[in-house]
């Protein structure tokens, strides 16, 4: 007998004992141990191939679950912080909130003391108000003025006319006092003649001496006549020159009146220069105005206040007295990698995962830096060297919240957040 033989045949031992007893054959007539061990194969190769499913199918919803969306936590919340600073000099009488006080727009902050510049609006009143009266007066002498000129031009130029017909009826009077006084000469000479012929005939006593007398007496009186002619062609001389004088003065009125239009164009420009500082006395009443109502610096935004000022502090035009910060308009820094942007938009929704609070606040991608990161530093890299390493740049995108999504204002700019962007 072999081996084999030994090995199939059972001992008188093992077929008497119970358990090693073997299983009853089917109806094949295969052993049902060999049947159960290739069931429990088969179940075996089953659950394999079920996990290997549910591995490919859990692996391929992974890759698009990550595929969906970039992430970072080189991110942090911003905002535009606005600094409150004084406009004028003064001396500060209130301050009117405190530190972390939150305050709407408008809200009175601080007070500088308004005496100095209620006088100074006053006596920018009192400036124009003067301006004013002396520009109403000027304004008043200009019609006065045009119409007195065109009255006096008018006036001396009648003058020159009146002038003229007096030295002409002068001189008219020049010529018969000549004529007069050349007859009167004529008349004296004759009167003379006749007197010695009569003189002669008398001392003849070929006259009666009553006839010389009457010769003497014409005589007498023709040269009387000529002194008389005489003192008219004088007086009618003086006329003349007179008249001449006369027409030299109102030309030399005419003259004078001429030069009215340009006195007229004087005060016109001394009007302008009037209204001129009415204007600028308006302006200095106006900045006065303005002058005076920053005495009272109020907030520009809603927000939380930080301030720097005291009262007793003099304080300079420029100088920041508080800064507030508008927790209302937070918005996220985020610092992608270059390799992340490649399907990220402006428009995409993101979620934003707060450190602090472990809120998750809703947002979308607002815009994209125009520069990376380094290029907005002190030093900018120079990559034109000789030992250039390249290093994944990051890109600054802003990310805005929805709205109402800080309405507890937890969110405070400088804190760090974790945003998803989510591509699709």
């Amino acid at each position: 007998m072999n081996v084999a033989d030994e090995n199939s045949i059972p001992s008188i031992s093992e077929s008497s004992s119970p358990s090693r007893r073997e299983p009853a054959a089917g109806a094949s007539g295969v052993p049902r141990q060999t049947i159960y061990r290739k069931r429990g194969k088969r179940r075996n190769l089953v659950v394999v191939i079920i996990v290997v499913i549910a591995a490919l199918v859990g692996g391929v919803f992974l890759w698009l679950h990550f595929d969906s969306y970039e992430s970072t936590d080189d991110a942090q919340a911003d905002v535009h912080v606005f600094p409150v600073s004084a406009r004028i000099p003064g001396y500060v009488v209130k301050v009117s909130v405190e530190d972390n006080q939150w305050v709407d727009r408008g809200t009175v902050l601080v007070e500088i003391d308004p005496k100095d510049y209620e006088v100074a609006l006053s006596q920018a009143q009192a400036n124009l108000a003067s301006a004013e009266a002396t520009a109403q007066s000027l304004n008043i002498t200009v019609p006065i003025t045009t119409v007195n000129t065109t009255s006096q031009i008018q006036a001396t130029a009648s003058d020159i006319d009146n002038a003229n017909a007096g030295v002409i009826a002068a001189e008219r009077q020049l010529t018969a006092a000549h004529a007069q006084l050349e007859q009167a000469q004529a008349n004296d000479v004759r009167a003379q003649d006749d007197l010695a012929r009569y003189k002669l005939l008398v001392d003849k006593r070929e006259v009666a001496p009553q006839v010389y007398d009457q010769a003497f007496a014409s005589a007498k009186s023709s040269t009387a006549a000529v002194d008389a002619a005489t003192a008219n062609e004088s007086a009618a001389q003086q006329f003349v020159q007179q008249a001449h004088s006369r027409l030299t003065q109102a030309h030399a009125n005419y003259q004078s009146a001429q030069t009215g239009p340009q006195q007229v164009s004087a005060t016109q420009a001394r009007v302008r220069a009037a209204i001129a500082d009415v204007q600028q006395r308006r302006a200095l009443l106006e900045q006065a105005q303005l002058n005076l109502q920053y005495t009272k610096i109020a907030a520009p935004v809603a927000g939380v206040v930080n301030k720097t000022v005291v009262v007793g502090l003099n304080v300079q035009p420029g100088q920041q007295l508080l800064t507030v910060v508008p927790l209302d308009e937070v918005w996220v820094t985020a610092n992608f990698k270059e390799t992340q942007l490649k399907r990220m938009r402006v428009g995409q929704s993101a979620e934003v995962h707060v450190d602090s609070t472990g809120q998750t606040l809703r947002g979308h991608v607002d815009s994209f830096a125009g520069a990376t990161g380094p290029v907005f530093s002190l030093l900018p890299p120079q990559n034109a060297t000789g030992n250039y390493v390249k290093i994944v740049q990051r890109v600054p995108v802003k990310i805005l919240l929805e709205p109402g999504e800080n309405r507890d204002q937890r969110l405070r700019p400088g804190m760090n957040v974790v945003p998803d962007v989510f591509l699709r």
